[in-house]
């Protein structure tokens, strides 16, 4: 991944000195377990820790790749220039193992290392996020559906139901790195034919994994396609809060923005501009980490006990995709922690259609006082539909020129313009009466509408 979009911690686990130094690890413990059973001098485990554990510097990793130029296989060129540093006990190293012993076991070492960074990314954002919930739980602001003014909610709960949705999406992380955290040292085809699973149980405990029940000579591609698609479903979480926040911060909404830093610019051509970028980049990010996912559920089906077909897209897609989330999780908990919102906005767009969005309030009046959902629903609309046209909107004909009459002139007079419809309505008012109208709106309709709030918090943060 390109160091703009990396994070040290993170790209430090992709690292040929890391992965390296895993490889030494599980040989030099596996070296550790063969002694135990007598298959190779205590000797000859002792030498390969007292010899062989040292730094993977430049000038190793280059040594490395030097011998792998001739003989074109990366765990021989390994343990080629181990065997230089330890002598000739080294003949003792990689007994009954095959390579994908080494591979898969350091693959998953990596990506247990790397999940346990996703998870303190997640933690970081589901803080920030729980904070702002808090700050603005009773913050009222109009919610949409397709777009389009619905009913009152209130930014709090719009917070709520994001950090809601990480928390489940750190529970899929944890639960894919418990799956992708096991150790396969089998030998040829996964028989232990060469080699006791009393080395793979050794390995597996010093490397805090779990034996692979059934790894044919490799570890199965499930465990790793589960954990690319709980990173894809996480990236999709940010995305969805990064379209969030974009759409608030379009000028004629304004209702939330990211931070500007001072001295901050833009745009190149136009000095008035405060662009989303930061959740422009996010949304672009979250698409780098979703394309990892097809070719992770390909890699599960290998020819027989195993190919290698899976391996150049791996060494691919392993660091890129969680170095990207890695960085886009701690990206998004720094809009969260900055986000500027303006409550004020907010109300003024909950209320600037005359009380629009108190139309099912009356539908369900109407339903509990005998009229059909179908004809309530005619008489409500009716009246919305002459709010639309006080505000000089004809929602059937855009074009037209509407001369205002002077009911709506009247009703322009009145916060609530659907109310004073309704009152004007024959068919309603044979229904409802004036007090039945006036019992139906007395309540503050913010606070009609968000009397359940705390319920929800109690739900998604437990008592507070």
């Amino acid at each position: 991944m390109i160091p703009r979009y990396s994070r040290p911690e993170m790209a430090a686990i992709w690292e040929p000195a890391n992965k390296f130094r895993i490889w030494f690890e599980i040989e030099a413990h596996a070296c550790d377990a063969q002694a135990t059973l007598g298959v190779i001098p205590k000797d000859a485990a002792k030498a390969v820790w007292e010899r062989g554990d040292a730094p993977y510097t430049d000038q190793r990793i280059q040594r490395i790749d030097a011998i792998e130029r001739e003989t074109r296989h990366d765990v021989i060129a390994f343990l080629t220039e181990l065997a230089e540093l330890v002598g000739d006990e080294a003949r003792f190293v990689h007994q009954g193992m095959t390579s994908s012993d080494v591979l898969d076991t350091c693959l998953a070492v990596q990506m247990t290392q790397a999940g346990d960074i996703l998870l303190a990314g997640m933690d970081k954002l589901l803080a920030a996020i729980e904070k702002r919930a808090h700050e603005f739980k009773l913050t009222p602001c109009i919610g949409r559906s397709h777009g389009i003014h619905a009913e009152p909610t209130t930014f709090g709960i719009k917070l709520a139901g994001h950090y809601a949705e990480f928390a489940r999406c750190r529970a899929r992380m944890q639960a894919a790195q418990t799956e992708i955290a096991t150790c396969a040292i089998s030998g040829a085809v996964g028989t232990f034919a060469n080699i006791d699973p009393a080395v793979e149980a050794h390995v597996a405990d010093k490397l805090g994994l779990t034996p692979e029940p059934v790894s044919t000579q490799v570890i199965p591609r499930d465990r790793h396609a589960a954990f690319f698609a709980a990173m894809a479903i996480a990236a999709a979480a940010i995305e969805r809060l990064a379209t969030e926040i974009r759409h608030l911060q379009r000028t004629e909404v304004r209702e939330a923005q990211e931070y500007f830093a001072p001295g901050q610019k833009g745009s190149s051509a136009m000095p008035h501009k405060r662009n989303p970028i930061l959740t422009e980049n996010l949304t672009g990010l979250a698409r780098i980490v979703r394309m990892a996912v097809v070719p992770a559920l390909e890699n599960v089906a290998l020819w027989h006990e195993r190919d290698i077909s899976h391996s150049s897209v791996e060494r691919m897609i392993g660091p890129d995709a969680t170095i990207t989330l890695d960085f886009a999780l701690n990206r998004m908990a720094g809009v969260i922690e900055k986000l500027v919102v303006y409550p004020n906005n907010m109300l003024e767009h909950l209320n600037k259609f005359g009380g629009i969005h108190d139309s099912q309030r009356v539908l369900l009046s109407l339903t509990q006082n005998g009229v059909s959902r179908e004809d309530g629903y005619k008489i409500v609309q009716r009246s919305a539909m002459k709010v639309w046209r006080s505000f000089g909107i004809d929602p059937d004909n855009p074009d037209a020129e509407i001369d205002l009459t002077d009911e709506d002139l009247e009703a322009a007079e009145h916060a609530n313009r659907l109310m004073f419809f309704l009152s004007r309505d024959d068919e309603l008012t044979r229904i409802l009466n004036a007090a039945d109208l006036d019992a139906l709106f007395n309540v503050d309709p913010v606070a009609y509408h968000t009397k359940n709030v705390e319920t929800i918090f109690r739900r998604v943060f437990g008592e507070t």
